[in-house]
C-alpha cells in the first residue's frame, strides 16, 4: 500500500476521497498493526517525502500511543507494550534520525511521538538507552538538532513522572538544557527550546534545588535568560520563574529581590506577553503565601515555625505602585470579549491577591490612587481608580473597609447610571457586586446598605439592566449578591417592597434581543433564581405567580418546530436554564405546607414538559431537567409515584449515560430523592435500578467520579425499601467490599486522597443505609456475617488517619447503626475493633459539633448492645 498518496488523500478538499483514505488507514491498522506503524514511522523518517504527509503521519503514530480516555490509553499502552521488539526498535530508531531532519515540522512531530513512546517504555524499564543517546545528540552540530533533541528532552519530562529517571540521568539532562540556555549559545532556537525544556524539568529537580551552589546556579541562569534579545525566550524564562515560584518557594528567600528588579522592569517596559508572566510571578507567590496562611489559621505567634516568608508583605511599597501603574493600560474592547487577558486585568488580579495575602496593609497603599483618580475626565484613570477599589474588598477587614465604602456608595451608584463610559460602568457594576458579596449580610455587624438606601440601589441595578450586554450582566451579578445577603433575615426582606419589579425586570433582560452577549441571559436567570431562593414567605404568593409564567416559557421551546443547529444551541440553553429555575421555584414552595398545596397542582404539567426536554440532545438540558424532577419528587412525596412508569425510561437512559457522566452522576442522585419520596412504592423498579448501578460500578468506562454516589444510593435504596433488600444484598455487600479494600490500601497525592474520601463516605453511607432499612426486621440476622468486614474497614482507615470530617461523622455514624440493628449479635465483634475504643473517644472529644453528635449516639448504642 502506496502510504504517501493515503496520507495525502487523507488530507483533501474533497470529502469522498478523504473518507476512503481514512478507511484504508483504518483497514491497514486493524489488518497489520506492526507494518502500519512501520510505515508511518518510515514515512516521517523519509526526507524525500512531502512535508504534510510526514506531519500527519507522525501524528496518526503519536494518537496510535496516547489518548485521552483512561481506559482507551491502558489499552493503547498494551497494545504498544506487546508489540513485536524488532518493530519497535526499527520505529524507534526511525524517530531518533527524524531528530536530525532539516524540515522543522518533522522534527518536532518526532520529539512528541518519542516523549509519548518513553512514556510508556520507562517505566517499565524499556529503551534505557534513550537518555543517553539524545544527550550524546545536544553536543552534536547542527544547531537543528541539538534544538529538536533539547525539545524532546522537555516532552519526555512532561511525559514521565520524576521517580523514572534516576538522578546521575536527571544531571546530566539539567546540565544539557542550562548549556543550551547560556549565552554563549549563539542560536535562538536552541535558547529557546532549551529554556522551554527546563520549565518541564524543574520537577525532577528537587536535589539540585537543595543544594544552595547547584541553585544558585540554575537561578542566574534563568534570570540572566529573562535579559535575552529574543522575545520567546525572556516569555519562556519568566515560565520557568513563575513555576519556581510555587514548585520552591521555600527556597526563595535569598534571590526575591533581585527578581523584583527583574519582573518590576518587566512589567514597566517589556511587551505583553513577557508582562503578563511577570505579574503572573507575584500572583503565584500571593496563592503560595495565601495557601499556608490558610493552612495555619490565625493562630501562630509570629516566631513559631510557619513556613511562610511573607515575601508580599514586604514587597507592597513598591508592588502596589507597581501593580496600579498596570491598570491604566486598558485595552478599548476588553469588556465585550470574554476571553480578554491582558495587562490591566492581570494586574487587577494580582491586586485582589496581593490584598488576600496581607489584608489591611494594602488599604492605605491603594486609597490614594483611587481618590487621585476617581474623579479625572479620561475615563482610563476612572475605571483604573474603580478596578483597584474593587479588587481590594476581599482581604482587610471590614471594619478597615466600610467607612470607604460608605463614602464610595453614593459616587458609584451615580457613576453607574451617569457616566459617559461603557469600561466605567462595567467596572463600577462589577465593584459594586463586590462590595456586596463581601460586606453585606448576616456576617456583617454595620450594615451598608440601609433603609435609606436600599431603595435607590435597587432602582440603579433595575436602570443598568437596560444598559449594553456587559454592563447589564455586572448589574445582575450585583443584584445576585444584594438578594444573597438578605437570605437569613427572618420573616421580612428589605427587599420584599421591590420584589415584583425585580423578577419583572430580571424576565425582561432574559427576553433582550442580544441576550446571548456577555452570557446576559444566564446571568439572569441565576440572579432570578437567587432572588427566589432568597426570599421569604411573604412573597411567595408572588412566586407562585411566577410559575405559570416560567411553565409558558418552557413549552414555548418545547414546541416542535424546525430549528438551525444555532437555533438548537440557543434554545437548548433556554431550556436548561428555564429547567433550572423551575428546580429553585419547586424547592422553594415544595419548602412549606401551605405554598406546597397550591403548588401541586401545576405538578402534572411540569412534569410533562420535563419528559419532553428529554427529547432534546444536549447534555445541560438533561442534567437540569434530572435536578428539577428530583426536586419535585421531593415535594411530591409518595404521588410521585404516578410519575414513574413513564419516567423510568428516562432514568434508565440516564444511568447509562456513560459518556456524559455529569448526566450519569446527576441521575444516580434522583434515585436517591425518588427512594425518598417513594418508600416502599420504588419496590417495582428496584430490579431495573439496582442491576443498572451495578453494571455501572463495575465498567472501566464510567468516571470515577460517579462511583461514590452510586455506593450512597445503594443506602438510600435500602433504606426505602427495607427487608425487601435481600434480594440485592450479597451483591451489593460484594462491591462495597472490594471498593472498601481499594480505599484502604491507597496513598497518592491530595486529589486521590480527596477521592478516596468521598468513595469512603459513599461506601459508609450504603452501609448505614442498609443497617437502618434493615432495623427491627426479621431478617437482620442476614447482615451478622459482614459486620466482621465493616468493622474492619473502619479501623482500617481510622489507621490510616487521612479521613476528612465528613468521613469521620460517616464511620462513627456506621458503628452506631451496626451496634443499633445487630445489638448483642455484633457485641463482642465491637469490643474487639479500634473503632469502639480510640476512634470512639477521638471523636467524643472532636471540636466538631455534628461528629461529636454521631459520636454520643454511637456510644449509646454500643452499651445497649454490650449489655444485653
Amino acid at each position: 500500500m502506496e502510504v504517501t498518496q493515503v496520507l495525502l488523500n487523507a488530507q483533501s478538499i474533497d470529502g469522498t476521497v478523504r473518507k476512503n483514505a481514512e478507511e484504508s488507514l483504518k483497514q491497514f491498522q486493524e489488518q497489520n498493526l506492526p507494518g502500519f506503524l512501520l510505515s508511518l514511522s518510515g514515512e516521517l523518517a523519509n526526507e524525500e517525502k512531502p512535508v504534510e504527509t510526514r506531519k500527519l503521519a507522525g501524528l496518526i503514530l503519536k494518537n496510535a500511543l496516547d489518548a485521552k480516555e483512561e481506559h482507551r490509553k491502558f489499552e493503547l499502552v498494551q497494545r504498544w507494550l506487546s508489540l513485536d521488539g524488532n518493530a519497535k526498535s526499527q520505529i524507534k530508531a526511525g524517530l531518533l534520525k527524524t531528530l536530525s531532519s532539516p524540515v522543522s515540522d518533522a522534527r518536532s512531530t518526532a520529539s512528541q511521538v518519542i516523549a509519548k513512546v518513553a512514556g510508556i517504555e520507562l517505566p517499565h524499564k524499556q529503551w534505557p538507552e534513550l537518555v543517553g543517546s539524545l544527550l550524546s545528540n545536544v553536543h552534536q552540530l547542527p544547531a537543528h538538532a541539538k534544538q529538536a533533541t533539547l525539545e524532546t528532552l522537555g516532552y519526555l519530562c512532561e511525559e514521565v513522572s520524576p521517580d523514572v529517571i534516576d538522578q546521575d540521568q536527571v544531571n546530566k539532562i539539567l546540565t544539557a538544557v542550562v548549556q543550551g540556555m547560556s549565552a554563549s549559545e549563539g542560536n535562538t532556537d536552541v535558547r529557546l527550546a532549551a529554556t522551554r525544556a527546563l520549565y518541564n524539568a524543574l520537577g525532577f529537580a528537587q536535589a539540585n534545588f537543595s543544594n544552595d551552589m547547584e541553585r544558585d546556579y540554575l537561578m542566574r541562569v534563568v534570570c540572566e535568560a529573562t535579559l535575552s534579545p529574543e522575545v520567546r525566550i525572556r516569555q519562556a524564562a519568566f515560565e520557568c520563574l513563575v513555576s519556581i515560584s510555587s514548585t520552591y518557594y521555600e527556597k526563595l528567600a535569598p534571590y526575591i529581590q533581585d527578581i523584583f528588579n527583574i519582573t518590576a522592569k518587566a512589567v514597566r517596559e517589556d511587551e505583553e506577553p513577557v508582562a503578563l508572566q511577570a505579574i503572573e510571578f507575584w500572583s503565584s507567590i500571593c496563592d503560595e503565601e495565601i495557601d499556608i496562611l490558610e493552612e495555619y489559621g490565625g493562630d501562630f505567634t509570629g516566631d513559631s515555625d510557619i513556613p511562610c516568608f511573607y515575601f508580599i508583605k514586604q514587597a507592597i511599597p513598591a508592588l502596589v505602585p507597581m501593580l496600579l501603574e498596570t491598570l491604566l493600560k486598558q485595552e478599548e474592547d476588553q469588556d465585550q470579549d470574554e476571553g480578554a487577558w491582558n495587562i490591566a486585568m492581570a494586574g487587577g488580579t494580582c491586586l485582589g491577591l496581593v490584598a488576600r495575602t496581607v489584608g489591611d496593609d494594602i488599604v492605605p497603599l491603594v486609597v490614594p490612587f483611587i481618590e487621585e483618580n476617581v474623579t479625572k475626565p479620561d475615563w482610563r484613570q476612572r475605571e483604573a481608580a474603580t478596578y483597584a477599589f474593587g479588587s481590594i474588598l476581599e482581604g482587610p477587614s471590614p471594619a478597615k473597609l466600610i467607612p470607604l465604602v460608605n463614602v464610595a456608595l453614593n459616587f458609584m451608584l451615580s457613576a453607574l447610571t451617569k457616566d459617559p463610559n461603557s469600561h466605567v460602568k462595567d467596572t463600577t457594576a462589577w465593584t459594586l457586586g463586590r462590595i456586596f458579596e463581601f460586606l453585606h449580610g448576616s456576617a456583617v455587624d454595620s450594615p451598608i446598605i440601609t433603609q435609606a438606601n436600599c431603595q435607590q440601589i435597587v432602582a440603579v441595578l433595575l436602570q443598568s439592566m437596560k444598559d449594553t450586554p456587559n454592563v447589564a450582566e455586572k448589574a445582575c451579578g450585583a443584584l445576585y449578591f444584594l438578594a444573597q445577603g438578605y437570605e437569613e433575615v427572618g420573616p421580612s426582606s428589605p427587599l420584599t417592597p421591590f420584589f415584583q419589579e425585580i423578577v419583572q425586570s430580571l424576565l425582561t433582560v432574559t427576553h433582550r434581543e442580544d441576550a446571548r452577549e456577555s452570557r446576559l441571559r444566564t446571568a439572569a436567570y441565576e440572579t432570578l433564581n437567587e432572588v427566589v431562593r432568597c426570599s421569604t414567605d411573604e412573597t411567595a404568593p408572588l412566586v407562585l405567580q411566577l410559575v405559570p409564567v416560567i411553565i409558558m416559557e418552557l413549552h414555548n421551546t418545547v414546541e416542535g418546530q424546525k430549528l438551525s443547529s444555532d437555533e438548537r444551541e440557543k434554545q437548548s440553553e433556554l431550556q436548561g436554564l428555564l429547567c433550572g429555575c423551575l428546580q429553585v421555584i419547586i424547592q422553594k414552595l415544595g419548602s412549606s405546607e401551605s405554598t406546597k398545596y397550591l403548588f401541586l397542582q401545576y405538578a402534572d404539567q411540569i412534569m410533562g414538559l420535563f419528559l419532553s426536554v428529554f427529547a432534546c440532545r444536549s447534555a445541560t438540558v438533561h442534567e437540569e431537567a434530572m435536578l428539577a424532577i428530583g426536586a419535585l419528587a421531593y415535594a411530591t412525596g409518595p404521588d410521585f409515584a404516578k410519575y414513574m412508569p413513564e419516567f423510568y425510561r428516562y432514568l434508565e437512559m440516564g444511568l447509562q449515560n456513560f459518556e456524559e457522566y455529569q448526566v450519569c452522576a446527576v441521575t444516580v442522585g434522583v434515585v436517591g430523592d425518588i427512594c425518598r419520596a417513594l418508600e416502599e412504592k420504588v419496590v417495582p423498579y428496584c430490579d431495573g435500578i439496582m442491576t443498572q448501578l451495578l453494571k455501572n460500578l463495575s465498567s472501566n468506562q464510567l468516571h470515577r467520579s460517579v462511583k461514590p454516589p452510586i455506593f450512597s444510593c445503594f443506602g438510600d435504596i435500602a433504606l426505602a425499601v427495607g427487608e425487601y433488600f435481600e434480594k440485592y444484598l450479597m451483591w451489593a455487600m460484594s462491591a462495597l467490599q472490594s471498593a472498601a479494600e481499594l480505599s484502604t490500601h491507597t496513598t497518592g497525592d491530595d486529589e486521590l486522597i480527596e477521592y478516596i474520601n468521598t468513595l469512603r463516605n459513599g461506601i459508609l453511607e450504603a452501609y448505614s443505609g442498609i443497617f437502618q432499612g434493615f432495623k427491627n426486621s426479621p431478617k437482620t440476622q442476614l447482615l451478622i456475617p459482614y459486620a466482621p468486614h465493616i468493622l474492619q474497614f473502619l479501623d482500617g482507615i481510622y489507621m490510616e488517619k487521612d479521613m476528612d470530617d465528613v468521613v469521620m461523622k460517616t464511620a462513627i455514624g456506621v458503628l452506631g447503626d451496626l451496634a443499633d440493628t445487630l445489638g448483642s449479635h455484633a457485641a463482642s465483634l465491637i469490643q474487639q475493633s479500634v473503632s469502639s475504643k480510640d476512634f470512639l473517644n477521638e471523636c467524643l472529644s472532636s471540636e466538631d459539633v455534628m461528629i461529636k453528635e454521631s459520636a454520643e449516639w454511637a456510644k449509646l448504642a454500643i452499651s445497649r448492645a454490650i449489655s444485653v
